[in-house]
């Protein structure tokens, strides 16, 4: 007989072990670290000292064996060293995403696109009434065989066209993406760390492609007083250093990443929290920290519009506050007919991911 049991709520069943526990800290201190293995022991270890993080069971010796068994770290026995491995990197990748996508899921604000189902590669969760012209592809059965039950009895089972129920698909596009990441000094000045959350949307954003969009692909550009590209394993590693902020170089190297890329749906997101202060001209850095240079802005304006008639948008996430900066963004965004948003540290990750997830439905009829 289908019933339910019912037994007393034991909140030790699903507590986490106490290498799980330390994992998850530990994970957090290799971003903070930039992926160095010694630096996050040493302060996992005032963390013990100060808040008991261990007991007389199970120490940070035992967690640290637990991290060889479990393949988190190898040892260098030659040079004595020990460094964190590709399980580790993707670890991180992964507790960034479920970080983002929890501020993402208990945010109140109702400023989510709609889309028309149809035909394509994406179950919807939704069901509605069998129509005219459905094929038999779209029936969810086990909701039809339930409603042919309530409404005619297990007896002498029927199934009429009032019983079905379809589940739609949702066509999602491919999509190439270039993420650019600002390292220039003022990252992390006045105090202010905005280069850790810029990882962790990166890494976040890149476990979300390779596990939920593997037909997509992200290229991951940084820019100070140059620009490079950097794989998507490197990004727990990535520092800021005594850089400017040149722009047009992130720019024009996310612009010829996409011009090969034969996907026809390409955008650029770009993670600054100041001005283009840099250009390079020859073998020679142009550079002026006072004010918005227009020599660099014209270039900015010209690399903008350019994207534009490519069919590039251009998305930055400006995560300063200062009228003189959001005003050149503002003008860089009308001339690329891009999207700007003003984003605090915290809210960083959910309005890529908000922006990220809407290019990705297409309304299909």
């Amino acid at each position: 007989m289908l019933g339910f049991n019912f037994s007393k709520y034991d909140p030790s069943q699903n507590a986490k072990s106490k290498f799980e526990q330390l994992l998850e800290l530990f994970l957090q201190l290799l971003t903070y670290t930039n992926g160095d293995f010694n630096e996050a022991m040493q302060w996992l270890n005032e963390l013990d000292k100060e808040y008991n993080l261990t007991n007389d069971d199970y120490g940070i010796g035992d967690f640290l064996e637990e991290l060889k068994q479990k393949g988190y770290i190898d040892e260098d026995k030659q040079k004595g060293e020990i460094k964190i491995t590709s399980k580790s990197e993707q670890a991180i990748r992964k507790k960034s995403l479920e970080e983002i996508f929890g501020k993402i899921k208990k945010t109140k604000s109702g400023n989510h696109n709609t889309f028309k189902p149809g035909g394509g590669d994406e179950i919807n969760p939704e069901t509605r009434p069998f129509q005219f012209g459905d094929t038999m592809e779209q029936i969810d059965f086990t909701s039809s065989i339930r409603n042919a039950q309530i409404n005619h009895g297990i007896d002498n089972f029927r199934m009429h066209e009032d019983d079905l129920e379809i589940r739609e698909t949702d066509f999602k596009s491919q999509t190439s993406t270039v993420l650019m990441i600002d390292i220039s000094h003022s990252m992390i000045l006045y105090g202010e760390d905005r280069i850790t959350p810029a990882k962790k949307v990166a890494m976040a954003l890149a476990e979300l492609i390779k596990t939920k969009y593997p037909k997509d692909t992200l290229d991951i550009v940084v820019f100070g007083n140059d620009a490079w590209t950097i794989e998507i394993k490197d990004l727990p590693y990535l520092q800021v250093g005594p850089y400017h902020t040149n722009t047009v170089a992130g720019l024009e190297l996310a612009m010829d990443i996409l011009r090969r890329r034969r996907n026809p749906n390409k955008q650029i997101f770009m993670i600054t929290d100041g001005k283009p202060t840099c250009l390079k001209v020859g073998g020679k850095y142009y550079k002026n920290s006072f004010g918005i240079d227009r020599k660099i802005l014209n270039r900015c304006m010209s690399l903008s519009t350019q994207c534009k008639k490519l069919k590039i948008p251009i998305t930055t996430f400006m995560i300063a506050s200062d009228p003189y900066l959001q005003k050149f963004v503002q003008e860089f965004t009308e001339a690329n007919h891009g999207k700007a948003f003003f984003a605090s540290l915290d809210k960083l990750g959910a309005f890529i991911f908000k922006d990220f997830e809407s290019g990705k439905r297409k309304t299909v009829y």
